[in-house]
């Protein structure tokens, strides 16, 4: 497995994506672990996992807002897709870490890593990309809720992210995508590839009992542009309404990338910010009701599979609920505009049963389609190895 991601610590959806799969392959088989990171640090996993674990170090660069976004207007001017570029020419350091070995599979985390599609094959019987959003949509769906310079970057990055995913997805054995809907993009921007549905999903273990508090949570990595434009609309279109019906009510902005978003935050409306968390699911437990106002995306939200996992309600948009059996009024209430989310939050914060009657349906939903055992099962009979 090549991944540029760590797979723990559980921290977000790409980490769960990813330990999710290493899991899956290490149930059956020896895995070796090539992990690509800032650091150069190996992946605090489980012991026994994986066999053995080779750290590649990436140079350094500054993680400052400033820095970020010279970067990504260099990339736009270029038509490289974000991280692509950050993550190329590491081909004699991944044959170095492959050695003379031979393997019955190599899997590719991320489309950022799709461009070492041949340097694999050549060690592999076969190969799969695990492609956790469809980088090309994800970006005309940015492009879509974005003005000026963003916009015209986000349309830059779609292009150049198509023209890539044609060349490279029929590359691989195999495609695994998060959804239906993903999978049919990559079909269309790839006709022929072997697509599999691989879902989102979190390891059923007990989730921790906690008192509910007045409040909503929406929890996410605030550096990640669809949740930075979901907390503008938030706080443009959703929460003075909810503030002024509800004044008690508290918000909370639950995970990393918190300096990104301050500046849309206006004083004194009873909005909190966490930073990075060591447990999400503890902030989303003391909440009455999850939220997840997404304009934008690909792939699935973890966000919602966890407030699933906790019996929590959800109020989602759409977009946010999409590729998820996510059914209005049963396990989720969908939200296709700002005023309906507005009342579906005040009509789940006025019903306590109500807000059990769709938190207990969530936490079915993710027990019998989104826990690791049920995303191992579909994979199973989708590639029936």
């Amino acid at each position: 497995m090549l991944s540029p991601e760590s797979p723990y610590p559980l921290h977000g959806g790409g980490a769960y994506r990813t330990a999710s799969l290493l899991h899956y392959f290490a149930k059956s088989a020896q895995v070796d672990l090539i992990l690509i990171s800032d650091s150069g640090a190996p992946a605090p996993v489980p012991p026994g996992l994986v066999r053995s674990q080779q750290p590649i170090a990436l140079p350094r660069h500054s993680r400052h807002a400033a820095a970020r976004y010279w970067r990504n207007a260099r990339r736009a001017l270029r038509g490289v897709p974000p991280l692509v570029d950050r993550l190329a020419g590491l081909e004699d350091r991944i044959s170095a870490a492959i050695g003379n070995r031979k393997y019955d599979v190599a899997v590719v985390e991320h489309f950022w890593c799709a461009q070492y599609a041949g340097l694999l094959a050549k060690a592999a019987a076969r190969t799969v990309l695990d492609l956790h959003n469809i980088e090309s949509m994800l970006h005309e769906r940015c492009a879509a809720v974005s003005s000026g310079l963003v916009r015209f970057g986000h349309r830059r990055f779609a292009r150049a992210a198509r023209r890539m995913e044609a060349e490279l997805l029929p590359r691989y054995s195999a495609i695994l995508t998060a959804s239906d809907a993903d999978a049919a993009a990559a079909r269309r921007i790839a006709p022929g590839s072997r697509v599999a549905v691989y879902p989102n999903a979190l390891p059923a273990a007990p989730f921790p009992e906690i008192a509910a508090q007045p409040r909503v949570v929406f929890s996410g990595n605030f550096e990640y542009h669809p949740n930075i434009d979901a907390v503008g609309y938030l706080m443009t279109d959703i929460w003075p309404e909810l503030h002024r019906r509800h004044p008690e009510l508290e918000l909370w902005l639950v995970g990393k990338g918190d300096r990104f978003i301050r500046h849309l935050l206006p004083a004194g409306r009873n909005i909190f910010t966490t930073g990075p968390v060591d447990d999400a699911l503890r902030e989303i437990g003391a909440a009455q009701v999850v939220i997840a106002p997404l304009r934008a995306g690909s792939g699935t939200r973890i966000k919602i599979l966890e407030a699933w996992a906790m019996r929590k309600p959800v109020v989602a948009t759409p977009m946010a609920a999409e590729g998820l059996e996510a059914r209005d009024g049963e396990n989720a209430v969908l939200a296709g505009d700002a005023a309906s989310f507005v009342k579906g939050v005040g009509r789940l914060l006025a019903d306590a049963g109500e807000r059990r009657r769709i938190g207990e349906a969530g936490r079915r939903t993710f027990e019998s389609l989104y826990s690791w055992d049920a995303a191992w099962r579909k994979l199973d009979s989708e590639l029936q190895w």
